[in-house]
Parts: C-alpha cells; sequence; structure tokens
C-alpha cells in the first residue's frame, strides 16, 4: 500500500506540473498562429503588389520561425502526456496489485469472523465477562474490529475507483495524443509550403543583388546615425553633471524601467516582429551580414508610435532616407523610436507610458514598419527581453 501512495502522489504532482506547461504551450502556440494568420493577411497585401521585398521574406523568414515553435511544441506536449500515460499504467499495476492483496485479506477476515460467531456470538462474547470493565473492553474491541473491516471494504473501493479514472485518463490521452499528432502534421505541411515560397522570393531577390546592397548599406548608415546621436547626448549630458552623475530621479525611473523588463507595452499598438536583434547571416547575399541594433516590427495597417514607459525625450532628429527618429531617456536607460512622421514631441518634454509620440511611417504595400531599439547608456540591449510577449 505504501508504494501505491508514493506512485500516486508523484503521478498527481506531474500531472498538476504537465497541467501547467501544457497551459503554457498551448498559450504560445495560440499567440503564434494569430501572429501567423496576422503575417499572412499582410503577406496577401503584399502579393497583390507583385513586388518582392526583404521586408516580405522577413515576414516570411518569421512565420517560418513561429511554425517550427509550434511544431516543437506539440511534440513537447506529447512527450509530457507519454511520460504521464506511463505514470498512470504504473499506477494502475499496483493498485490492481494491492487490490488482490486486500481481498485475500478481507475475505480471510470473513470466514474467521462467521467461524468465531458460529461458536462464541458478539453478544455472548460481551455478556461472558467477568464484569463490566471487561465487558465494556470487549464491546469497544468489537466495534474496532468492524471498524477496521468497514476500513478495509473502503480502501478496496476506492482504489478501485482510482484504477478506472486512470484508465479514463490513459484513454484521453490516447485521444489528445492522436489529435497532437494530425495538428503536427498540418502544420509540417504549412511549414514545407512555406519553405518552397522563401526558396523562391530568395530566388527573384537574388537578381536584384544591386539593390540588397544598398539597402544593407543605407541599414548601416542609420544605424550609425541613430548611435552616434546617442553618443552626443550622453556627451553632452556629462558636461551639464560634472559628477557624471545621473539625479537621483532619473536614476529612480531608471530603476522602474529595469524591473519592467518582460513587461514593457510595444510601441506599437499591434505588429509582429520581422526582423530580430543582433547579427544575422543575409538570407541572399553570400557572405553578407546583417548586424540589427534593434527590432523592426511590421504592422498592416497605419500605427501610432507609443513612448513604452515614462520619460524625457531627448532627440528628434531626421535621418536621410529613414524619416525621423525619436529617443528618449528613462534614467540610464534610452529607447529609439525610428521611421517616423508627423512627430509630434520634442527634446525636453516629458512623456507617460503609452503616450502618443508621431506616426508610423505607412508604405505602399499596406503596411508600416517602426524600428525599435533600447539601450543602457552605449550598450545596445535585447528589445525582445524587454517587450511583453503579447504584441496585442
Amino acid at each position: 500500500m505504501k508504494w501505491i501512495i508514493i506512485i500516486f502522489a508523484v503521478s498527481i504532482a506531474f500531472c498538476d506540473v504537465t497541467g501547467q506547461t501544457r497551459t503554457e504551450l498551448e498559450r504560445k502556440r495560440s499567440d503564434a498562429l494569430k501572429d501567423i494568420e496576422y503575417l499572412d493577411n499582410m503577406l496577401e497585401k503584399t502579393s497583390m503588389e507583385k513586388s518582392e521585398s526583404m521586408n516580405e521574406l522577413n515576414m516570411i523568414r518569421r512565420k517560418l520561425s513561429l511554425r517550427e515553435n509550434i511544431i516543437n511544441g506539440l511534440m513537447e506536449e506529447q512527450e509530457l502526456l507519454e511520460g504521464r500515460m506511463e505514470l498512470n499504467k504504473l499506477a494502475i499495476e499496483l493498485m490492481e496489485s494491492d487490490i488482490t492483496i486486500l481481498m485475500k485479506e478481507y475475505e480471510k477476515a470473513i470466514k474467521h469472523a462467521q467461524k468465531v460467531n458460529k461458536g462464541n456470538p458478539e453478544i455472548a462474547y460481551i455478556l461472558s465477562s467477568k464484569d463490566i470493565n471487561q465487558g465494556y473492553k470487549r464491546l469497544k474491541y468489537l466495534q474496532q474490529v468492524a471498524k477496521y473491516r468497514r476500513r478495509e471494504a473502503e480502501i478496496i473501493l476506492e482504489l478501485k475507483k482510482e484504477v478506472e479514472e486512470n484508465r479514463s485518463k490513459l484513454e484521453m490521452d490516447l485521444i489528445e495524443i492522436s489529435e497532437l499528432k494530425k495538428r503536427e502534421e498540418r502544420q509540417k505541411y504549412n511549414l514545407n509550403r512555406e519553405q518552397r515560397s522563401q526558396r523562391n522570393i530568395i530566388i527573384s531577390l537574388s537578381r536584384k543583388e544591386r539593390e540588397l546592397k544598398k539597402e544593407l548599406e543605407d541599414k548601416k548608415r542609420i544605424a550609425y546615425e541613430i548611435e552616434k546621436e546617442i553618443a552626443r547626448i550622453i556627451e553632452e549630458e556629462k558636461r551639464k553633471n560634472e559628477m557624471n552623475e545621473i539625479t537621483p530621479e532619473e536614476m529612480l525611473v531608471g530603476d522602474d524601467f529595469s524591473k519592467n523588463m518582460g513587461r514593457l507595452p510595444w510601441p506599437v499598438e499591434r505588429g509582429v516582429i520581422t526582423s530580430q536583434f543582433g547579427v544575422h547571416d543575409h538570407p541572399v547575399i553570400k557572405g553578407a551580414k546583417i548586424n540589427n541594433i534593434g527590432v523592426e516590427i511590421t504592422s498592416g495597417t497605419r500605427e501610432t508610435a507609443r513612448a513604452v514607459f515614462k520619460g524625457k525625450v531627448m532627440s528628434v532628429f531626421g535621418i536621410s532616407g529613414g524619416n525621423m527618429a525619436v529617443i528618449i531617456r528613462h534614467g540610464k536607460y534610452l529607447t529609439v523610436y525610428q521611421n517616423l512622421v508627423n512627430v509630434k514631441v520634442r527634446p525636453g518634454d516629458e512623456v507617460e507610458a503609452k503616450e502618443y509620440i508621431g506616426d508610423v511611417y505607412f508604405e505602399g504595400e499596406g503596411k508600416s514598419i517602426i524600428k525599435f531599439m533600447v539601450y543602457e547608456e552605449r550598450e545596445k540591449k535585447n528589445p525582445e527581453d524587454w517587450l511583453a510577449k503579447k504584441s496585442r
């Protein structure tokens, strides 16, 4: 019986853990499917323009990444369910073994009681006591024996019930695994179709290598101008402060900003990250690298840009070929919003979280792209680590 309790406890704990994990996996899958649907709508509009671009390729690449995450999540769910099934099978075997033992013991106890009662009925056993005290003790003894028998019968019934419940769970898990495998196959089919689409666009874009190289150089120039402006802001602040320290008020804002890592609102109401932070191989130009100092968020509609946290506007400046950029300080942190038009803030303005700062430039293909960056002084940070996991 001891082993049953241990296995049963482990099984319950495992089910609790896997339940929480599966909930998280299902949430991530739901978010990924929403992003894929959003990207599909944008790609449909782009296809009507009949003009392949790096952004279109980035959207497809993002879809592939999301699709692979979904497939990995489905496989992980299957593994969790299979692990739970193994535990349930073990629990059933042990419970059935204990039921057999208990049934035999219970049967022996009943037969023994019947033999005793034939020659010495319970009432006679009590009445034959030499005094009241002994009679009371015998009565309590008989009550304990009866209680023990009832408890044994209850344990047998409880174990049988647990066996049936675990068998039902096994059947349900088998159905769920079958459904997960079907979903996985559908996702793999879609993945293969999107990989073919990616290859076709890469072939098409490879004929525009000169344009792509110019686009890559423009990105480098824009990144350089942003970093140069940030360096200027920091140097100017240092000159204003002989101690090279920010004020206690600014430090407080910075502390608050750091505490909200992974919870900041997105700089646009709706969108999908189509170009990620860091150094990546160029998908078309062999040997070339893309060094993203932030992320690109693509939206399928006109979008307004908003501050992701309270702070002070430090700079508003234009970039040739990159529209306007806004830099906001949050203590020792800075956030950058680039590719804006109709900017509504000026240097020195205090802004609150989600406050409107301008419009994201709306391109002809029915989409808008904001370039968003996070710095800790001059050190570039990955914005995805700071933004809330859901964009909507």
